[in-house]
């Protein structure tokens, strides 16, 4: 099996989901491009929903009528973890004419340091490491993500995940990173891993942000 497998598959799905009329869903396969040995895997499926209610409604009307689609996939590719995360958006990527078909993702696994919390200290520096850049012209988008189901024995308090247009501007951004102002905002606060990156390709696009 292969690329054209998976995408196979995925058109089989976005009919179903069409037939189904499910508009509050949007998806990318994502691939690895800077990894670990720990990352042994050929892709990701990453389905994003407004609400936690939208997001189970989906999964509901899949499980009842999503055979056809559903045996595809278990031809093309073997899947040994789901899970779900909530994520919080800390800066919004830049407004576009068109959506893009394919962005660059970066994943960090962050732990929040004794004696400090989310709400009162994490939250408000990564609001001014966010500020600070937009205020450089960075495009990219900033959310974080916290572990809800299917997980278990998380190393981790949340994923620090940023999107960018493409590996340039990823690069553009780590040339304007500020040391000094991470080091302020950050230590002592969390501490987090060095970053997976992967190239995301859109599989389906719900019909509002």
């Amino acid at each position: 099996m292969g690329s054209a497998d998976i995408d196979a598959a995925t058109d089989a799905w976005n009919k179903w989901a069409d037939d189904e009329e499910i508009r509050d869903y949007s998806a990318w396969t994502l691939t690895k491009f800077y990894s670990g040995p720990e990352q042994e895997f050929d892709f990701i499926w990453l389905g994003v929903s407004s609400s936690a209610t939208a997001m189970g409604r989906t999964d509901d009307k899949y499980r009842a009528t999503g055979g056809d689609a559903d045996a595809l996939w278990e031809k093309a590719a073997t899947c040994n973890l789901h899970t779900r995360f909530a994520s919080v958006q800390f800066k919004e990527p830049a407004e576009r004419d068109e959506p893009l078909s394919n962005i660059v993702l970066s994943f960090s696994d962050c732990t929040i340091a004794e004696g400090k919390n989310f709400s009162a200290d994490v939250a408000p520096a990564i609001s001014r490491w966010t500020e600070s850049r937009t205020e450089q012209g960075s495009a990219a988008g900033h959310w974080v993500l916290f572990p809800v189901y299917g997980g278990g024995g998380e190393e981790f308090d949340f994923k620090y995940v940023t999107a960018y247009e493409n590996h340039e501007a990823m690069g553009v951004d780590w040339d304007s990173y500020d040391v000094k102002l991470a080091g302020e905002l950050f230590d002592g606060v969390i501490d987090c891993d060095s970053s997976r990156v992967y190239d995301a390709t859109n599989r389906r696009r719900a019909e509002t942000d």
